[in-house]
Protein backbone atom coordinates (compact mmCIF):
# COMPACT_ATOMS: atom_id res chain seq x y z
CA UNK A 1 0.00 0.00 0.00
CA UNK A 2 2.74 2.43 0.51
CA UNK A 3 4.22 1.81 -2.90
CA UNK A 4 1.38 2.34 -4.40
CA UNK A 5 0.66 5.81 -2.21
CA UNK A 6 4.54 6.64 -3.42
CA UNK A 7 3.78 6.30 -6.91
CA UNK A 8 0.37 8.11 -6.40
CA UNK A 9 2.11 10.96 -5.33
CA UNK A 10 4.93 10.96 -7.69
CA UNK A 11 2.88 10.93 -10.68
CA UNK A 12 3.92 13.96 -12.89
CA UNK A 13 0.01 15.52 -12.80
CA UNK A 14 0.20 15.23 -9.14
CA UNK A 15 3.36 16.91 -9.19
CA UNK A 16 2.62 19.73 -11.37
CA UNK A 17 -0.49 20.81 -9.64
CA UNK A 18 0.90 21.09 -6.34
CA UNK A 19 3.41 23.02 -8.24
CA UNK A 20 1.12 24.97 -9.36
CA UNK A 21 -1.02 25.89 -6.20
CA UNK A 22 2.78 27.10 -4.55
CA UNK A 23 3.03 29.50 -7.67
CA UNK A 24 -0.74 30.40 -7.50
CA UNK A 25 -0.31 31.20 -3.47
CA UNK A 26 2.94 33.18 -4.19
CA UNK A 27 1.46 35.17 -7.33
CA UNK A 28 -1.62 36.12 -5.38
CA UNK A 29 0.18 37.11 -2.66
CA UNK A 30 2.71 39.62 -5.42
CA UNK A 31 -0.95 40.61 -7.06
CA UNK A 32 -2.30 41.31 -3.32
CA UNK A 33 0.57 43.31 -2.28
CA UNK A 34 0.87 45.57 -5.46
CA UNK A 35 -2.70 46.36 -5.36
CA UNK A 36 -2.83 47.59 -1.81
CA UNK A 37 0.75 48.89 -1.89
CA UNK A 38 0.69 50.99 -5.23
CA UNK A 39 -2.27 50.83 -6.96
CA UNK A 40 -4.48 51.30 -4.82
CA UNK A 41 -2.80 54.34 -3.49
CA UNK A 42 -2.21 55.25 -6.80
CA UNK A 43 -5.94 55.52 -7.65
CA UNK A 44 -6.48 56.98 -4.31
CA UNK A 45 -4.11 59.80 -4.91
CA UNK A 46 -6.02 60.37 -8.02
CA UNK A 47 -9.61 60.46 -6.63
CA UNK A 48 -8.72 61.92 -3.30
CA UNK A 49 -8.77 59.28 -0.66
CA UNK A 50 -5.70 57.74 0.89
CA UNK A 51 -6.62 53.88 1.72
CA UNK A 52 -9.62 52.44 0.58
CA UNK A 53 -9.73 49.46 2.94
CA UNK A 54 -10.76 52.56 5.63
CA UNK A 55 -13.23 53.44 3.59
CA UNK A 56 -16.64 51.80 5.51
CA UNK A 57 -20.10 52.34 6.37
CA UNK A 58 -22.29 51.38 9.50
CA UNK A 59 -26.27 50.78 9.57
CA UNK A 60 -27.99 49.65 13.03
CA UNK A 61 -23.82 48.83 14.16
CA UNK A 62 -22.96 46.95 11.38
CA UNK A 63 -19.93 47.48 9.73
CA UNK A 64 -19.66 47.67 5.98
CA UNK A 65 -15.67 47.77 4.66
CA UNK A 66 -16.63 48.33 1.09
CA UNK A 67 -13.03 49.63 0.84
CA UNK A 68 -12.00 45.60 1.24
CA UNK A 69 -14.18 44.88 -1.44
CA UNK A 70 -12.58 47.85 -3.97
CA UNK A 71 -9.34 46.06 -2.92
CA UNK A 72 -9.87 42.31 -3.70
CA UNK A 73 -12.13 43.38 -7.28
CA UNK A 74 -8.91 45.35 -8.53
CA UNK A 75 -6.94 42.18 -7.12
CA UNK A 76 -8.90 39.89 -8.98
CA UNK A 77 -8.72 42.09 -11.89
CA UNK A 78 -4.91 42.02 -12.47
CA UNK A 79 -4.46 38.37 -11.94
CA UNK A 80 -7.44 37.88 -14.40
CA UNK A 81 -5.12 40.10 -16.88
CA UNK A 82 -1.84 38.49 -15.93
CA UNK A 83 -2.94 34.92 -16.52
CA UNK A 84 -5.10 36.50 -19.51
CA UNK A 85 -2.11 38.74 -21.64
CA UNK A 86 1.08 35.92 -19.79
CA UNK A 87 -1.13 32.41 -20.22
CA UNK A 88 -4.33 32.44 -22.29
CA UNK A 89 -2.42 34.85 -25.20
CA UNK A 90 0.40 33.26 -25.85
CA UNK A 91 -1.24 29.24 -25.35
CA UNK A 92 -3.74 30.65 -28.00
CA UNK A 93 -1.11 31.92 -30.55
CA UNK A 94 0.68 28.56 -30.31
CA UNK A 95 -2.72 26.77 -31.01
CA UNK A 96 -3.11 29.10 -33.73
CA UNK A 97 -0.05 28.44 -35.44
CA UNK A 98 -0.02 24.84 -34.87
CA UNK A 99 -3.41 24.42 -36.55
CA UNK A 100 -1.87 26.25 -39.20
CA UNK A 101 1.12 23.97 -39.98
CA UNK A 102 -0.16 21.53 -43.15
CA UNK A 103 -0.49 18.23 -42.10
CA UNK A 104 1.56 15.51 -43.22
CA UNK A 105 0.88 13.53 -46.33
CA UNK A 106 -1.12 10.36 -44.73
CA UNK A 107 0.66 7.31 -44.82
CA UNK A 108 -2.28 5.11 -44.25
CA UNK A 109 -5.95 4.59 -45.36
CA UNK A 110 -8.72 2.04 -44.25
CA UNK A 111 -9.63 -1.35 -46.10
CA UNK A 112 -12.58 -0.92 -48.02
CA UNK A 113 -14.17 -4.27 -46.59
CA UNK A 114 -13.38 -4.39 -42.70
CA UNK A 115 -12.42 -0.36 -42.35
CA UNK A 116 -9.09 -1.40 -40.65
CA UNK A 117 -5.94 0.79 -41.01
CA UNK A 118 -3.40 -0.12 -43.68
CA UNK A 119 -0.36 1.11 -45.58
CA UNK A 120 -1.73 3.66 -48.80
CA UNK A 121 0.28 1.36 -51.35
CA UNK A 122 -0.91 -2.05 -50.01
CA UNK A 123 -2.46 -4.63 -52.58
CA UNK A 124 -4.19 -6.64 -50.01
CA UNK A 125 -5.71 -5.85 -46.43
CA UNK A 126 -3.51 -7.83 -44.01
CA UNK A 127 -6.72 -7.84 -41.81
CA UNK A 128 -9.22 -9.77 -43.68
CA UNK A 129 -7.11 -10.56 -46.91
CA UNK A 130 -9.39 -8.70 -49.54
CA UNK A 131 -7.38 -7.82 -52.79
CA UNK A 132 -6.69 -3.92 -53.35
CA UNK A 133 -6.13 -1.54 -56.05
CA UNK A 134 -2.94 0.76 -54.82
CA UNK A 135 -3.89 3.98 -53.84
CA UNK A 136 -2.69 6.83 -56.12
Amino acid sequence: MLKEFKQFVLRGNVVDLAVGVVIGAAFGTVITSLTKDILTPLIAAIAGEQDFSALKFVINGSEFTYGSFINAVIAFLLVAAALFFFVVKPINMLMMRRKSEPSPDPTTRDCPECLSEIPIAAKRCAFCTAQLTPAA
